[in-house]
């Protein structure tokens, strides 16, 4: 064990029930995306705390930040979400479905997790510079609502990445792995906001103009394009505001899509297409129809020399040990929930080129500002899909602990490699060129569109009152599993 290694291993072992505490106190906030202010608060507290330079606030985005420790070259970043899911709450270590709070947010893709980590990772770091003398700087960047893909492409385009020369980020999952090469879809977040004119729907429904009438049209004109469009498209839909009550032809409605392609010419071609449906279909029932950009994000991909330092990390750190009673737990899941009983995983997977994804990530844009790596780490059983109430679990659980502990430590190592081997940051940015080619990035955000502040608040001013009743101190003497008088069978 090199000496980096020990220093970390001792550092995450020496805290781990602290952060254990920290990730079950961003569980039980369960904040959705904007409105992560308790999540943003304690993260941003603890950084200070330990000596970080906190910026609240970047890009005009309340729940995003930026803590900075170190100076000079080379600057690496790490960055993370901690926002969580709609409808998805559930109480951790009860494998049926059991909300604390029905029909509340929770988190179901365990992005407080990825908090847990993230803050962890930052700290050992610091700890690895001032005991080993390394130079450099280290930036946590904090990001909200990845679930809407909104934060990290505002950034980038603010210049918040402008003098980073690595970017490293953690996720969890069912494995402990990396990969390089692309690895998910790109995609552009619009709303389509149809105007007509009220009338009575009874008395005199000729002289309005059905606003509805026409977000339904446009929607019924996109499925019928679907068969005339590429195959590796994926478009979906919401109609987010369709008018007051029954009685009132109404004024206004809103869809709001997602377009998902494989890189940015066939997402642009796609949106092309969807404009002109939606033009069509005001057309036709004599509305307007306006639409508004709430975010676009660039595939996301891996620089493979990153991913190479990273996946030797990750083998130095190994799989956590499971104990036989927590496989049982992780088998009565997935029973739970239709699934094959094979447990937590127990091997570490291989190195690979990624096969991209449909799924898609608001790290994208970071990707193709400055070469990234991300790793995959394991609190997950195996099968257990997220945005399900199943995903959540385990998440604030001494099965979730162990992979956050075991994420904590790959994260650190691999920013430490980057920051103490002479030349790799060169090696990782030839590759990255290579990687790039003749490809330019522009963000696809323009430049006059701010971000959606009010996106989730709605949502989150109905549900916080009742879920603040449970929500966790993470100073607190009792743990979280204590407060909410659950007993796990491990």
């Amino acid at each position: 064990m090199t000496a980096f290694e020990q220093t970390i291993t001792e550092f995450v072992e020496g805290w781990k029930g602290w952060l254990a505490r920290i990730n079950d106190a961003v569980f039980s906030y369960g904040e959705l995306g904007m409105q992560e202010v308790r999540t943003t608060d304690l993260l941003c507290r603890k950084f200070e705390e330990n000596g970080f330079r906190v910026e609240r606030g970047i890009g005009k985005m309340p729940t995003a930040f930026l803590a900075s420790y170190g100076s000079g070259k080379p600057v690496i970043a790490l960055t993370t979400e901690y926002d969580s899911t709609p409808g998805t709450s559930q109480k951790p270590g009860i494998p049926v479905e059991d909300p604390i709070v029905a029909g509340a947010p929770g988190h179901a893709e365990g992005h407080n997790n990825n908090a847990a980590v993230f803050l962890g990772a930052a700290l050992a770091v610091k700890e690895v510079m001032n005991r080993h003398g390394l130079q450099g700087t280290v930036k946590a960047i904090g990001a909200p609502a990845e679930e809407q893909l909104v934060s990290r492409p505002f950034l980038v385009r603010d210049g918040y990445l402008d003098d980073v020369d690595v970017a490293l980020s953690a996720h969890l999952n069912q494995f402990f792995a990396t990969s390089y090469g692309r690895l998910q879809y790109g995609l552009i977040s619009v709303e389509f906001t149809f105007h007509g004119k009220t009338a009575h729907a009874s008395v005199a429904p000729w002289e309005g103009i059905s606003a509805l009438d026409a977000a339904q049209l446009m929607n019924v004109g996109f499925d019928m394009m679907r068969e005339h469009l590429p195959v590796t498209q994926r478009t979906h839909h919401v109609i987010s505001h369709g008018g007051e009550q029954p009685n009132v032809v109404p004024a206004r409605a809103t869809n709001w899509y997602f377009l998902r392609e494989q890189d940015p010419p066939a997402m642009l071609k796609l949106f092309e297409t969807v404009k002109r449906v939606a033009q069509g279909a005001a057309l036709i029932m004599g509305a307007t129809v306006e639409h508004k950009i709430i975010s676009g994000v660039w595939p996301s991909m891996g620089n493979q020399v990153l991913a190479e330092v990273a996946q030797q990390a990750i083998e130095k750190v190994g799989m956590p040990s499971w104990s036989a009673a927590e496989q049982e737990f992780a088998c009565r899941l997935q029973k739970s929930i239709g699934l094959k009983e094979v447990g937590m995983p127990s091997q570490i997977t291989p190195l690979r080129k990624a096969e991209q994804k449909t799924s898609a990530s608001d790290v994208g844009d970071v990707t193709w500002k400055v070469p990234h790596v991300r790793i995959y780490y394991p609190t997950q059983p195996v099968g257990v899909s997220f945005h399900h109430w199943g995903a959540a679990v385990t998440l604030a659980t001494p099965i979730a602990h162990k992979g956050v502990m075991a994420g904590t430590r790959a994260l650190a190592l691999t920013a430490c490699e980057v920051l103490s081997r002479k030349g790799l940051v060169e090696q990782i940015h030839r590759k990255f060129e290579e990687e790039k080619g003749d490809v330019q990035y522009s963000c696809l955000i323009p430049p006059e569109v701010d971000p959606p502040l009010e996106l989730n608040r709605t949502i989150m001013e109905h549900y916080r009152p009742e879920m603040e009743k449970f929500y966790y101190d993470p100073d607190s003497r009792e743990s979280y599993l204590e407060q909410m008088g659950i007993t796990l069978p491990f």
